[in-house]
């Protein structure tokens, strides 16, 4: 589900919720207004706690706080790289800093405009945004202290327990990763991946082939992991069904 965030100082956080909610209500859209707010900090903090990817954000860039909507959007940028930001401003001249600031807006919304014309433009963000949705899943995003990664679908080949606490280490096609994260969390992302043992989870797309008598499965990149018992007749009909 794709979350999105208004941080507004001003009364059009309403309006914009408004719109936002009236309109996944209708189009019966996989997205959540999940915060409003007109603290960057409570909007900062969420994301990195829950480790949004791929968010929608509405952002006042005249917020009347220590950090203004600028600087919240370079910040929003570092924890989540797939994000979606979008300006409500008053100033036109905005463009120039985002550009400066390589933020990336998908638009900016001006907010003296009508209510029809700040209704279309925020719809129109909205979609957009649900229709990018559908394309990041074909990325996974690893986090750490100090940047994320994007990486795509296809060069991951499973995913294990690492013996580090609370972290998995992730099989890439040539290289491995240590990040933060759960079994539980990697299984749900995408249905390529599937669970084929208690401790790993698999890219059934880069499923080379099965040795079912050593209980093994073999990848593309020729690296191979253990398959359990239970788990061989679901990823068999899975793999029948590469989709």
């Amino acid at each position: 589900m794709l979350s999105i965030f208004i941080c507004e100082d001003e009364f059009t956080q309403q309006e914009i919720g408004k719109i936002i909610e009236n309109y996944i209500m209708i189009e019966d859209l996989d997205m959540e207004l999940v915060l409003t707010t007109d603290n960057p900090k409570i909007v900062l903090e969420y994301v990195k706690n829950k480790s949004v990817t791929g968010g929608l954000y509405f952002l006042d860039a005249d917020l009347n706080h220590e950090i203004d909507g600028i600087e919240l959007a370079v910040q929003l940028r570092l924890l989540d790289p797939l994000g979606k930001i979008v300006f409500v401003t008053v100033h036109g001249e905005l463009a120039f800093s985002t550009f400066k600031h390589k933020i990336e807006a998908l638009d900016y919304i001006v907010k003296d405009a009508n209510l029809e014309d700040l209704k279309s433009k925020i719809v129109q963000c909205v979609q957009i945004a649900h229709d990018r949705q559908l394309t990041y899943k074909h990325y996974f995003v690893i986090k750490t202290a100090a940047r994320s990664e994007i990486i795509p679908l296809r060069e991951i080949m499973y995913f294990e327990t690492s013996p580090v606490r609370n972290q998995l280490l992730l099989h890439l096609d040539n290289r491995k990763l240590h990040f933060r994260g759960t079994m539980k969390e990697v299984e749900s992302h995408s249905p390529a991946f599937i669970r084929v043992h208690h401790a790993i989870v698999a890219n059934k797309h880069s499923i080379k082939f099965i040795d079912a008598k050593r209980m093994e499965i073999e990848f593309v990149n020729g690296e191979k992991c253990l398959v359990s018992v239970r788990k061989l007749n679901a990823l068999e009909k899975a793999l029948s069904n590469k989709t």
